[in-house]
């Protein structure tokens, strides 16, 4: 609701600007084209995820998610020791971040909320570690193709969209790394 009214609020104060200043010619031009570039980005982005969403089928249907997920499963145990029994979900938890290893953070929210879901099965009315330890993951997430950001590069015009892997790669690294270090540090302390 807030986001409504400030996006509301900032709108009609641009035209009351621009009928003041006499510039409502700009204006009505700086709509049509901005309008114009958000149905043009909105396209390439959605066909972004359908290729990727299309990958993810494939990988599925192949049994190379099932074999990813059982990689993924070791490290997985280890970031999420209290549902590590409950296969289902660490089966979701494992197809999350696949997902957003891929950068499709659209697919990957279904398959994070599946899991939330099913964790708090065991502790229901209050966030347990190993759902404070899935929203940190599923928020920082480590991906290896940022395809969402590649597409917003390249609908703005980048000749290399994916030349941003390295810095991608290592800001996403870091930031789940210290989200995971933050979140045993804080288990630790309010175990305690």
């Amino acid at each position: 609701m807030t986001m409504t009214i400030l996006w509301t609020g900032m709108v009609v104060l641009s035209i009351l600007c621009g009928l003041a200043t006499g510039q409502s010619a700009q204006v009505a031009a700086a709509a049509v084209e901005g309008t114009q570039a958000a149905v043009e980005l909105c396209l390439s982005i959605a066909g972004m995820l359908c290729l990727w969403t299309g990958v993810m089928e494939v990988m599925r249907r192949s049994g190379l998610a099932e074999k990813l997920c059982r990689l993924l499963r070791p490290m997985l145990r280890l970031l999420f020791p209290q549902v590590a029994r409950d296969r289902e979900t660490m089966d979701s938890i494992a197809a999350n971040v696949s997902a957003n290893l891929l950068g499709l953070g659209n697919a990957a929210t279904p398959l994070g909320l599946e899991a939330a879901r099913r964790m708090s099965r065991c502790s229901p009315g209050v966030a347990s570690d190993a759902l404070c330890m899935l929203v940190v993951c599923n928020t920082a997430s480590i991906q290896l193709i940022p395809t969402t950001v590649a597409t917003v590069r390249a609908g703005a015009g980048s000749a290399a969209p994916f030349d941003i892997l390295p810095a991608v790669w290592l800001a996403s690294g870091l930031s789940v790394g210290v989200g995971v270090l933050a979140c045993k540090i804080c288990a630790r302390i309010w175990r305690d």
